[in-house]
């Protein structure tokens, strides 16, 4: 009878450590078997990704960067731009959809790229409920991809420091430099800023773009009046940015991110039909002042046009 009580404690346990894993629910997670550049595989936890040993930080240089079905061609040019420019160890965090995964081990395992180091991430767009409203104007850049940048101390990774990347970003330099750029004190970011480029101020004009604060949040909203920020200052652009994980967190960047998603949601202070799309305004308003500005030549606009938007 003690030895059937005991085979009966031990099932109890068992089925409560079942419910428990069954109920946990994780923003990102790591698929069930991730490949990594030595084809070693191993299988995942949904919160803590997967059992293969991920480089801790300061031993290689953590990429961040999404990847969509639709644009995956993009994804991997920007990956390759980072591999061929540098001989530093750089660990790819490659973030996409469940459908994707399959395709985004196609795109690399087929090509030279088979010799990067990488994770693939999944991202739960049900985070964003409550948050993003439709709009019918510009509906591509309400991609979910597109807010992964808000949620990076929740990814799965292990880094202090990180460099994050849009999907239409050719590195041309070393990832290195870019990488270990000093973030001054307190600043949890690093971006370049839209007037450091003169040269191209008549053509973004010409294009009904703008620099300033002004093209991307509107000023009639008493909300967006009371954050006193000079509609004349110039804004940055998020889609190369170099982010310290601890101080993002220490002064809790995401939650208020959120809370000017949700602002919007309610009071419309922004809209996909100016320049930014949804996602620019709030990190524009929550940086504002309290970031350290990268070398314009890390962030070179307007180079090119394509028709959908970056994730």
């Amino acid at each position: 009878m003690a030895l059937l009580r005991k085979i009966n404690h031990v099932l109890m346990v068992l089925v409560v450590l079942m419910l428990c894993l069954l109920l946990h629910n994780t923003l990102f997670r790591a698929p069930a078997r991730t490949k990594l550049s030595d084809h070693r595989r191993g299988r995942g936890n949904a919160a803590r990704g997967p059992a293969e040993r991920v480089p801790e930080a300061d031993s290689v240089i953590p990429v961040i960067i999404c990847a969509s079905e639709e644009r995956m061609g993009g994804t991997m040019a920007t990956i390759n731009s980072i591999y061929s420019n540098t001989d530093a160890s750089v660990f790819f965090y490659i973030v996409t959809f469940r459908d994707a995964v399959k395709l985004t081990r196609q795109y690399i395992e087929k090509t030279k790229l088979k010799g990067i180091r990488y994770k693939i991430l999944e991202f739960n767009p049900m985070v964003l409920r409550g948050k993003v409203k439709p709009d019918s104007s510009r509906p591509e850049l309400l991609h979910p991809l597109n807010f992964v940048r808000f949620y990076l101390p929740l990814l799965d990774i292990k880094h202090r420091r990180v460099v994050y990347l849009d999907d239409d970003v050719i590195v041309q330099g070393d990832i290195k430099d870019l990488f270990n750029i000093h973030l001054k004190p307190g600043h949890a970011a690093a971006f370049a800023t839209d007037c450091d480029l003169p040269s191209t101020h008549e053509m973004v004009r010409s294009i009904g773009m703008q620099t300033t604060y002004m093209g991307f949040l509107d000023y009639r909203k008493q909300e967006v009046k009371d954050l006193g920020i000079n509609p004349r200052d110039c804004s940055f652009n998020p889609g190369v940015f170099v982010a310290d994980i601890s101080e993002w967190k220490k002064q809790k960047i995401t939650q208020q991110l959120e809370r000017w998603m949700e602002e919007n949601f309610r009071q419309n202070i922004y809209s996909s039909a100016m320049a930014g799309g949804v996602a620019t305004p709030p990190m524009l308003i929550v940086f504002h002042d309290k970031y350290t500005t990268l070398d314009p030549l890390w962030h070179v606009r307007h180079l090119g046009n394509i028709i959908t938007p970056p994730c």
